[in-house]
This record gives structure tokens, C-alpha cells and sequence, in this order.
């Protein structure tokens, strides 16, 4: 029994890498020329600057046209993965470590990433993503992809990552 739930989840493991695969492709073809998204392993990442104003939550309209496109590839993707394959779209929101202020919306750093990426699943949401596949995390600046204390850093460090993964299934 153990091997054969061990093949069984090996196979579905493989599935979700292949429409990963296909799915970051699609986004790779649509994206090609913008060169405020790259790609860092499984990840797409967006500089916050390209979807929010700063100190927003509020997705830009040019940061709308490129999640339309994203919900697009989305959607076509969605139509070839296999029903049981439990996959999710994880948007995460980062800041810069400077700190929030005087703004009557967010508290701290954690409270504006969160809300920008609940934005970008609200966003998707709304172009017919479902729920159950998306997933919203934020993490303030307690995950900086560039530790200097530089204005580049900084920037580098403020940004949307968009991460196509496996979650439990509700049976296991």
C-alpha cells in the first residue's frame, strides 16, 4: 500500500511540475518584454512600483493590464491541468524596511504587504481566478532578497512574487 501511495503522489507531483512548466512558459512569452518582472526559479517577481503607488494597496491600471494578461495564461492553463491536481497560485507581498509613516491605512510594513497581495487576489479574483486557488501572504521586510541598506535594495526588496504550487489536498 505505502509504495503504491508513494507512486500515486510521485505521478501528481510530476503533473503539476509539467503544467507548471507550461503555465510559466506562457507567463515567460507574455512578459518577455517588460523588464520590471524576472523570473528567479519558480517565481515571477513584479517590483511593487509596477502595480502600486507608493505607500498603496491600490493595484495602478498598468499594474491591471498585467495581471489581465496573467489571469489569462491562468485561465488557459487551468483548463488543462487535471481536476485533482490540488494546485494554488501563492502571491506574497514584500516591502522595504523602511517604516510606514503617518498613513492611515497600514500600520506597519506587514499590513501593506498583506492588503497588496490580497489586491492581486482580489484582482484575480475578479477575472475569474477561482478562490480555492489562490493564496495571499505577506511578509513586511522579513524576507528582503538584497539586505543592503541602498536605495536599489530597497527597491529590489519592495515587490509582488507569484509562485504556481502544490497544496494539501483536502483528503490527505
Amino acid at each position: 500500500m505505502g509504495k503504491k501511495l508513494n507512486s500515486a503522489l510521485a505521478t501528481r507531483v510530476q503533473d503539476l511540475q509539467k503544467f507548471r512548466s507550461e503555465f510559466f512558459g506562457q507567463l515567460r512569452e507574455v512578459l518577455k518584454n517588460r523588464s520590471e518582472v524576472r523570473v528567479v526559479g519558480d517565481r515571477f517577481i513584479f517590483q511593487s512600483e509596477v502595480l502600486f503607488a507608493t505607500g498603496q494597496a491600490d493595484i495602478s491600471d498598468a499594474g491591471k493590464e498585467q495581471l489581465a494578461e496573467i489571469a489569462s495564461a491562468l485561465r488557459e492553463i487551468e483548463e488543462v491541468i487535471p481536476k485533482d491536481i490540488p494546485w494554488v497560485l501563492q502571491i506574497e507581498g514584500h516591502t522595504d524596511s523602511d517604516p510606514i509613516a503617518d498613513n492611515p491605512f497600514f500600520k506597519d510594513n506587514w499590513d501593506l504587504s498583506t492588503e497588496r497581495a490580497l489586491s492581486v487576489v482580489r484582482f484575480l479574483r475578479s477575472e475569474g481566478i477561482p478562490a480555492n486557488r489562490l493564496a495571499a501572504a505577506g511578509y513586511g521586510e522579513f524576507q528582503p532578497i538584497d539586505t543592503q541598506n541602498s536605495e536599489a535594495a530597497k527597491q529590489r526588496n519592495r515587490r509582488i512574487e507569484l509562485k504556481l504550487t502544490q497544496r494539501i489536498a483536502p483528503n490527505t
